[in-house]
């Protein structure tokens, strides 16, 4: 529990990073000395104590069951007991494979455990710290993509605003972050234990010099990253409207026509800036933009009266591509978002790819139509086919746009960057979860996702967090209301910053989870000899 809480004190709204350089060996303490289900056991506990303080924020959507009060709180329950079993299967991983025997009871105290492992040798102890942040890697890179994939609050993304040590992530992704962290508390464990020993400051010291070695090298490299001179010629004024739209009001299609003429007069208020461009958040538009001529031609008026550009969430349709069954959709959805040129013409339509499990589509429903019952949507979307780069014009700018929370996936956003990419825009709502902690949690992902295609990104939100991030992951910008809230309604004007030229892209650009994925294999490699191992151990049949 101790682990479990610490770990979801390092994210926002506590944001206390350094936990995060503790959490990890606090859980490998209480793993040490036992082997298979018993070490499970421990992880699945720390793991679910973990996710029920982080995904608090999942009992405020205004959703009830069938009338029944308590529908959010069992999608609570329900994923966090799921995602505990990543945490379970890494102390499962790291006590069972990376941990040789000790000799210890079968149930050893914490204080035993150390002590073995302050017995074992160096070489031993740097193993264990090794592979278990191997381990650690290779389940985040399994958590992102299994089952759509889950990378909400990756550990590297606690370290967003030390802004040195983040820089790293253009080569190796946020994944390289999560890796020193469990890296370094591992041997700080193994530290713990040689003080344990009374080995004095040579004990702990050879434990920790490596790992503290590296990250000052990481923090090196990352000033001279964030200090090197900026080649900018240009800017690009972008008007962000955050309306603060209660979700259930999103979910009151009788209220459309009121929350629509409140978004036009709010974008109205912030053209006295004179932005070169307007952009709206996810689902601020709340009928079919390209078939409610009302709708389009009050968005259309408003580009063509302003000559303005407008980045607009809103959904879209089309028929199926084969003439659907009698039980089947008459149309296909999809959250999308639309690019109007200054003449109020539509020029660009992007549809998102990575939906959210029960909000947006509901698994299995051909097969389980039970499951319908558990989730607010009536029906569901289909996921666009690609990226579709918004190109703008006077000042030539190409956009890339995400919906909702495609920028918390890392190995997606790198497919949306291309060398003459000049900005990441994400379109989102967070009006699901209130003004909790779900807005900064998300907002913490895109950070990583600037600095790992050094881009900049703007955030435009229905309640926050609406910002502006620079290519470094430095938070430029953050809207905040007249009371100073972030989930309050009013515009913010932001100056992107635009290269002249953007030069080579990253390495995480180019090549992707190179580090991820060598991760995996370390992580599949002692499993796999393992079982080889055992297989050739069992006794052969006789005749």
């Amino acid at each position: 529990m101790l682990a479990g809480i610490l770990w979801a004190l390092a994210f926002e709204k506590f944001g206390v990073a350094g936990f995060a350089w503790v959490a990890p060996g606090t859980l490998l303490a209480a793993a040490l000395g036992r082997r298979g289900w018993a070490a499970f056991r421990v992880g699945y506990f720390g793991g679910l104590t973990f996710y029920l303080v982080l995904l608090y924020w999942l009992l405020l959507i205004p959703y009830r069951w069938h009338g029944i009060p308590f529908g959010p709180a069992l999608g609570w329950l329900a994923l966090s007991a799921f995602m505990a079993l990543y945490p379970a299967t890494w102390a499962w991983l790291a006590a069972t494979y990376a941990v040789p025997k000790l000799n210890l009871p079968a149930q050893p105290t914490v204080g035993q455990a150390l002590r073995g492992l302050g017995e074992m040798r160096w070489s031993g102890r740097m193993r264990l710290a090794l592979l278990a942040a191997a381990f650690w890697v290779g389940l985040e890179m399994v958590q992102g993509r299994f089952l759509s994939g889950f990378p909400w609050n990756f550990l590297g993304s606690t370290q967003y605003r030390m802004l040195p040590l983040i820089q790293c992530a253009a080569v190796t992704g946020v994944y390289g972050i999560s890796f020193l962290l469990v890296w370094t508390s591992a041997c700080g464990l193994s530290a713990v234990g040689r003080s344990i020993l009374g080995g004095g400051r040579s004990g702990w010291a050879a434990d920790m010099v490596v790992p503290l070695a590296i990250v000052a090298l990481v923090y090196a490299q990352g000033f001279r990253s964030i200090r090197a001179p900026e080649i900018s010629g240009r800017t690009w004024r972008a008007l962000l409207v955050q309306p603060s739209i209660p979700q259930t009001l999103i979910w009151n299609s009788d209220k459309d026509d009121e929350r629509f003429a409140e978004l036009l007069a709010l974008s109205e208020q912030g053209m006295t800036n004179h932005p070169q461009v307007v952009i709206w958040p996810e689902a601020a538009v709340p009928k079919l933009l390209r078939y409610d001529e009302k709708t389009f031609e009050a968005v259309s008026q408003f580009a063509r009266h302003h000559q303005v550009w407008m980045i607009v969430g809103a959904d879209d349709a089309e028929p199926p591509a084969t003439k659907p069954g009698p039980k089947e959709p008459q149309a296909l959805f999809y959250n999308s978002s639309f690019l109007i040129s200054p003449e109020g013409k539509l020029r660009e339509r992007y549809r998102k790819r990575a939906l959210v499990i029960f909000g947006e589509y509901i698994p299995l429903v051909k097969w389980l139509p039970f499951l319908q019952w558990f989730t607010p949507i009536e029906g569901g979307f289909t996921p666009g086919n690609g990226p579709v780069p918004f190109e703008l014009e006077e000042p030539p700018v190409k956009a890339s746009v995400l919906i909702c929370f495609e920028d918390i996936f890392p190995h997606l956003v790198r497919e949306y960057v291309s060398l003459d990419t000049d900005v990441l825009v994400n379109l989102t709502n967070n009006g699901w979860f209130g003004e909790s902690a779900a807005q900064w949690q998300h907002g913490a992902s895109a950070v990583l996702r600037a600095v790992e295609n050094n881009l900049p990104l703007v955030r435009c939100a229905n309640n926050g967090l609406t910002c502006m991030v620079d290519r470094h992951g430095n938070l430029r910008q953050v809207f905040q209301d007249e009371q100073g809230s972030i989930y309050g309604r009013g515009t913010m004007l932001v100056e992107v910053p635009l290269p002249i030229s953007r030069g080579p892209a990253t390495f995480y650009t180019s090549h992707g989870d190179v580090f991820g994925w060598a991760c995996v294999c370390l992580t599949a490699l002692p499993v796999l000899a393992g079982l080889a191992a055992r297989r050739g151990k069992t006794p052969q049949a006789t005749h």
